[in-house]
């Protein structure tokens, strides 16, 4: 596995209200991948498990280049363009795999069609998790705010947060949730050595 922690840190001071959210955030997304990862392996479904854990960690790597200064972001770069940004930091480490789940995380991914349509500064092309642990990665981010920190959100409370994005959000949220399940609540916000 590679030392997530140690990449995060070439970008990030150490300490700082922003490091600490982003290991606190992607800690819990990672936690929550991983659980959901395991129950998919369990019932013989084949998961690189480690990309995961490390692909969650390094998730929102580019915050720091968007201007977002309630959660201490304090760029330039308007804050959906985050997953972009995070795709070009990691791309230049040679961490392609990990950079295209950057990339293809922002709400549960956008199509073409939808940038176009709603003039997002991002790239004219299709922006959606394809494989299976992209796919987990995207779906336990859904869980989590980082304006919010707390324990995972309700699959409902979770799904109600995606409706204002609209439907094709909803839609595809929802067929993740259908294929991964629902989290085991009792066990996340544990450490990632247990």
């Amino acid at each position: 596995m590679i030392d997530t922690i140690s990449i995060i840190n070439r970008f990030y001071e150490p300490e700082s209200d922003l490091y600490c959210l982003l290991v606190k955030h992607s800690t819990q997304v990672a936690n929550l991948a991983k659980q959901l990862a395991q129950r998919l392996i369990d019932n013989h479904t084949p998961v690189d498990i480690d990309f995961v854990v490390e692909a969650a960690m390094l998730h929102d790597i580019g915050i720091i280049h968007t201007n977002a200064p309630s959660i201490y972001c304090n760029g330039t770069e308007p804050y959906i363009c985050h997953g972009v940004l995070g795709r070009q930091m990691l791309d230049e480490l040679g961490l392609f795999r990990h950079a295209l789940v950057c990339e293809r995380h922002t709400g549960t991914g956008l199509s073409l069609k939808e940038i176009e349509e709603q003039h997002l500064p991002l790239p004219h092309r299709d922006l959606l998790p394809l494989s299976i642990e992209e796919k987990l990665v995207c779906y336990a981010d859904k869980f989590y705010s980082k304006s919010h920190v707390g324990p995972a959100r309700p699959l409902e409370i979770t799904r109600s947060k995606l409706l204002k994005f609209g439907g094709n959000t909803v839609a595809r949220f929802d067929e993740m949730a259908a294929h991964f399940g629902l989290p085991d609540y009792s066990i996340l916000d544990l450490d990632l050595q247990s």
